[in-house]
């Protein structure tokens, strides 16, 4: 039997010891690098949810300037229309003026102008409200004048003086008519 104090059992025992310390500092170490891949795990997913966040957050800014740079062109263009409409008017009133032969050519000419005008303008996106004998619409149109009849429904359009146009769905001039009103109606100072 080795004597307990022989140079071998203290070899041993001091490999023992070390074995031991080494082991409890590779669990040491392994604790601490789990440790760090679990920080770094999280900082990890704490980055990706942020990442996701800027996206979501970038892609609704993003939308969001589309449609205001949207409404922003067509309020342009429903000004520059607005400012047409008259000159439509204005044609449509010189047509209406020289209907004998002597301005036939002139006629023609200011004709096609006028269909030129006209398409391009429908072409952006403006539609006419020519209600004649239609309901009266106070969102599309504006009465004038009113006329009492039975021949009629009450709030028909009987004439229009000048008519409206709508842009994208916003009235940019209500139509100007003249609607029937049933004689024994409201009276007029209740309709003004």
């Amino acid at each position: 039997m080795p004597d307990k104090d022989s140079p071998f059992n203290t070899e041993n025992s001091a490999r023992d010891a070390a074995t031991d310390q080494s082991d409890a500092a590779k669990l040491a170490a392994d604790s601490a690098a789990e440790a760090e891949v679990s920080k770094l795990a999280s900082d990890l997913n704490e980055l990706r949810q942020t990442l996701m966040r800027r996206q979501a957050d970038f892609d609704n800014y993003r939308k969001r300037i589309e449609r205001e740079r949207a409404e922003d062109s067509k309020r342009y263009t429903a000004r520059v229309i607005e400012g047409l409409i008259p000159i439509i008017d204005g044609f449509e009133q010189a047509l209406a003026a020289h209907r004998e032969a002597e301005y036939e050519n002139y006629r023609k000419g200011f004709e096609l102008i006028y269909k030129q005008l006209v398409d391009n303008v429908t072409r952006l996106g403006v539609e006419r409200i020519d209600p004649l004998g239609k309901p009266f619409d106070p969102h599309l149109h504006q009465a004038m004048d009113r006329t009492e009849t039975v021949q009629h429904e009450d709030g028909t359009i009987l004439q229009v003086f000048q008519p409206g146009y709508v842009f994208h769905g916003r009235v940019l001039r209500p139509a100007m008519v003249r609607v029937a009103v049933h004689p024994g109606g409201a009276s007029k100072e209740a309709a003004n």
